[in-house]
Formats: C-alpha cells, structure tokens, sequence
C-alpha cells in the first residue's frame, strides 16, 4: 500500500504562520531560530524550520516545544491565531 501523504490541517497552518511572525518580530533569522533549538538539544536545519513555517511540513510535537522554548513562548501561543508580539 503507498504511504498517504498527511495534509496539514488549520492548527497546524496557524501555528507555521505564528512562529514566522513571532520569529521575525524578535529580528531572529531562521538560521539563529534553528541554532536556539538545537541548542537546547533538539537538532533541526534551515531547511526543516522553512519547511515548518511555509506549511510544507508538519510541526510535530517535539518541534511545537522545542520552537515554543526557543521563542521564550508558551506552546499554547504557537498555536492561537498569530500576533507579533
């Protein structure tokens, strides 16, 4: 049977459109978000996190946490409508 590809789903879009703006609101590039992620023991490329915010890949929960720690936010936060704040 072939692999089914799994959409993303409107939380999962809210949440790539909420780290990009809480991103860049605190004038990180993707390529320092990244480092505060790995360095906080949860290894991820550029290419994974550009993946994540233009919702071409899914945020697992590993990542929601690991982004949510390295942004200073709540997990909850990615996960509302987003805001730059």
């Amino acid at each position: 049977m072939p692999a089914r590809s799994l959409e993303i789903g409107t939380a999962g879009i809210r949440a790539a459109r909420t780290i990009e703006i809480l991103r860049t609101a605190r004038g990180l590039s993707q390529r320092q978000l990244v480092g505060r992620v790995t360095a906080l023991g949860h290894p991820m490329s550029n290419t994974m996190l550009s993946r994540i915010e233009r919702a071409q890949r899914r945020c697992d929960v590993d990542d929601l946490i690991a982004i949510a720690e390295a942004l200073l936010v709540s997990t909850l936060v990615l996960l509302q409508e987003p805001t730059a704040t």
